[in-house]
């Protein structure tokens, strides 16, 4: 059993919010044990049930509802007319949701079949690129989006994705598939048990995410709702659910999905056997990914330097992969408080590849210009040596433009990266000019496998090294305190809780002097005013979303006595977050 699966760890707090034991120190540690840490954590998504206190990937009851919501799936490819197969999230969630979805219409398509799969990420198409948390909080507006995406629909399977059990806009929409049980069959996927469902009363709403986590445990038992709630562990970074939760959701929905057209096009009878074969797959994919760990640490070590010197890391990719690497990307805003551009990716055929339902966006702003055009004409020329760019393809994407765009920025800067995968034996005698041109290149070679994707082998491989590299920066950055996000933003209620709970971990103080402090933060303000501690939490929120450094702020005001115009000061003369904090803890 882990430390974590003890009933008396950090017993407050669900599974997806707890910190992991095994990155306790991980802000002190190199590139090199930065990687190797987030490979234990990331193993612990395959740890077997012996012992476990808490459902596993593995375990036969998740395989069992994963094998019934694949059969209903099958049915749905065979008898396309007037069926649906939505997925929606908020954040990672979401954006994990677009990606599947594009890839599994794609596969339909090249075999003439209709699409049946359709994506609702919370915010819209924007939040593909940017963060954009307010609208989590939102579960009319979740309803309004199903509705909407749904219209004239007679059967409609409803794959919510909430990793902590936790966003009011999923469970609006869980709630709304409940009440309407002749048209929609409701799935549930989560990360943490049942029980530690988010209880908390939403605004307008007669119902908790707990209450409709229980109702459809009720109909779990009929296969009218399916709850898939293993639990991969605490995250590598206290309540980042981008990383294993992310990953989990990539996995387990593939794996259903491709059973389901293994059964409908290729006649397979899907197994209990096969499913376990299929993520025992993912799991040897991890394996050969970390093997690489030394070659994954010296990007970490590029991207944390070019950061620390508060200059940019540019990915610049094709195909799925690319598409990771604009999900990577827009994920560091809320998680380490990081501006925009610190972190930016971009895609070969811009739009016209992304391919999402609201088309090209780029006139939002340049955080919404994600073609390789964009960055050659923008971007490249205000970057130096200091920057860090890397190349993120495949051998089947087309390796003479890869070679251009790498000649395109060698002629401005040196500090060039590659990330390619190619199956054994396969190697382009134009690969070894690319090599040339990079200072590192990190290859992958794969066999082809018995039972999965080969592609999504590859964007799984790519996730976990994007995940490492763009964590591993901003930990060298001085972004992470032991392993929290010490510099989290305060854009919705999700976050606010867990601000006032870090506050209260670290500084030792009560709760309410926590969330007082906190406040006076995100006001500016060293008195609160009546007004103020009567506001609902959706009205600090609204405010929190213009703050930078709410948490540290906090901290070294609480710590310190000070004011909060003094705590700016203090902060701004040291701008490594996590040293300014341990200075006022020590």
């Amino acid at each position: 059993m882990h430390e974590w699966e003890s009933l008396d760890y950090e017993p407050s707090l669900p599974v997806s919010e707890k910190s992991n034991p095994l990155t306790h120190d991980i802000d002190r540690a190199s590139p090199s044990c930065i990687v190797r840490m987030l490979q234990n954590c990331d193993a612990e998504m395959f740890r077997k049930e012996t012992a476990s206190t808490y459902q596993t990937l593995f375990c036969d009851e998740v395989v069992k509802s994963m094998l019934e919501v694949a059969e209903i799936v099958e049915l749905i490819l065979k008898e396309p007319k007037d069926s649906l197969i939505v997925l929606s999230g908020c954040g990672t969630s979401g954006r994990l949701a677009f990606l599947i979805v594009s890839g599994f219409n794609k596969a339909l398509k090249e075999m003439n079949h209709s699409e049946v799969y359709a994506y609702i990420i919370a915010g819209g198409d924007k939040a593909l690129l940017s963060s954009q948390e307010a609208p989590e909080d939102d579960p009319h507006l979740g309803m309004s989006c199903l509705m909407k995406v749904c219209k004239g629909k007679k059967r409609v399977l409803f794959i919510g994705i909430s990793c902590g059990l936790s966003a009011p806009f999923v469970a609006g929409q869980l709630d709304f598939c409940l009440r309407h049980p002749e048209v929609f069959t409701p799935v549930l996927v989560g990360f943490n048990p049942a029980h530690q469902a988010r209880n908390e009363p939403i605004p307008n709403c007669t119902f908790t995410f707990l209450s409709v986590v229980q109702r459809m445990q009720v109909l779990a038992k009929s296969r009218r709702a399916f709850l898939i709630n293993p639990s991969v562990g605490p995250e590598a970074i206290s309540g980042s659910s981008r990383m294993k939760g992310g990953s989990a959701t990539k996995m387990l929905l593939e794996v259903i999905l491709c059973a389901a057209h293994a059964a409908a096009f290729s006649h397979l009878t899907t197994t209990h056997q096969a499913i376990i074969k299929h993520l025992k797959a993912y799991e040897k994919t991890a394996e050969v990914t970390y093997a690489h760990n030394t070659a994954i640490a010296g990007l970490v070590a590029a991207a944390g330097k070019s950061l620390l010197s508060k200059k940019r890391v540019c990915y610049l990719g094709w195909g799925s992969l690319a598409v990771l690497g604009l999900i990577d990307a827009s994920e560091c805003e809320p998680t380490f408080g990081a501006a925009f551009g610190d972190i930016q990716a971009f895609i070969s055929g811009g739009y016209r590849a992304l391919n999402n339902k609201e088309g090209s966006i780029s006139f939002l702003g340049p955080q919404f210009c994600i073609a390789h055009e964009e960055f050659l004409l923008h971007v490249l020329p205000t970057l130096d040596d200091q920057d860090t760019v890397i190349l993120i393809y495949t051998h089947t994407d087309n390796i003479s433009e890869v070679m251009n765009v790498a000649h395109r920025v060698r002629e401005k800067m040196s500090n060039l990266h590659a990330i390619c995968h190619q199956t054994d034996g396969d190697y382009a005698d134009v690969q070894e000019e690319i090599n040339i041109l990079c200072k590192s290149t990190l290859t992958f070679s794969w066999q082809l496998p018995s039972s999965g994707s080969l592609q999504h082998m590859w964007e799984l491989s790519t996730k976990l090294v994007l995940n490492a590299v763009s964590t591993g920066a901003h930990i060298l950055k001085g972004k992470v305190f032991h392993n929290h996000m010490i510099d989290v933003q305060v854009t919705n209620s999700k976050l606010y809780r867990r601000a006032t709970h870090l506050i209260q971990k670290l500084s030792g103080h009560p709760a309410a002097k926590c969330e007082e402090a906190l406040l006076k933060a995100i006001y500016q303000v060293d008195h609160l005013t009546e007004d103020i501690t009567s506001f609902p939490v959706a009205t600090h929120v609204v405010t929190g979303k213009e703050r930078t450094k709410v948490v540290p702020l906090t901290l070294v005001s609480l710590l310190s006595g000070c004011s909060v115009e003094d705590a700016r000061s203090f902060l701004d003369l040291q701008p490594i977050i996590r040293k300014a904090v341990e200075a006022y803890l020590q």
